[in-house]
């Protein structure tokens, strides 16, 4: 089994880059210490899960009236919605105008009943990765549950089938194989927050470690 690297380098790498380095403007749309590419750099840690449509699952569990859990099929039978945004990853790389298909967050949230105190979510992934959010930011319109990107299924290396999008915070937010939410009452530290990323992650507010 190959080793995996160790989270505190990465941590100890970003700290230390070089967050002066000149950027594009892009017509103000460009958060500070971040590049303009026209790649989508692929940054995972571990392997890739390798996960079928006809094995994917979103389960929902925790804080709320009734556990919920979908299948492919009925969950993408949800409304869908297609957006163009832009994305800002914490390793300093920002790309503009991406397109993405997706089921908006509001959409499953009304059939989910949180219980009083439920104010964060804490988001699972296939492969054990989980980051923490605010629940009134997942309820924001740009939020969705991505399963196209361009106009194409979205790519394995890119979090297919399917992944979380929250353009506004740093990318790491954006959960790849995205597979459960658990509703729970106090804001816990996901996979990288427990590492020395920052609980929140605004790009514009330079909120990459804590």
């Amino acid at each position: 089994m190959p080793t995996l690297p160790n989270p505190f380098d990465r941590v100890r790498r970003l700290r230390e880059a070089d967050a002066s380095r000149a950027h594009d403007p892009g017509a103000g749309r460009v958060p500070p210490g971040q590049v303009l590419t026209d790649k989508f750099p692929v940054l995972t840690y571990g392997s890739t899960p390798r996960v079928s449509r006809t094995d994917w699952r979103l389960q929902v569990w925790g804080r709320v009236a009734e556990p919920r859990e979908w299948g492919w099929d009925a969950f993408v039978a949800l409304p869908n919605r297609t957006q163009v945004c832009d994305i800002h990853c914490v390793t300093r790389w920002s790309k503009l105008d991406t397109e993405w298909t997706g089921i908006p967050f509001t959409e499953v949230m009304r059939q989910i009943q949180p219980l009083p105190g439920a104010d964060h979510v804490m988001i699972h992934c296939h492969g054990g990765y989980t980051t923490n959010m605010a629940l009134a930011e997942l309820l924001d319109d740009d939020v969705m549950f991505a399963h196209t990107y361009e106009g194409k299924p979205l790519a394995p290396e890119h979090g297919g089938p399917m992944r979380l999008l929250v353009p506004k915070l740093y990318l790491w937010k954006s959960a790849k194989w995205v597979s459960g939410l658990e509703f729970i009452d106090a804001n816990r530290p996901g996979f990288w927050e427990r590492y020395g990323y920052h609980m929140h992650g605004d790009p514009w507010s330079e909120e990459r470690f804590s």
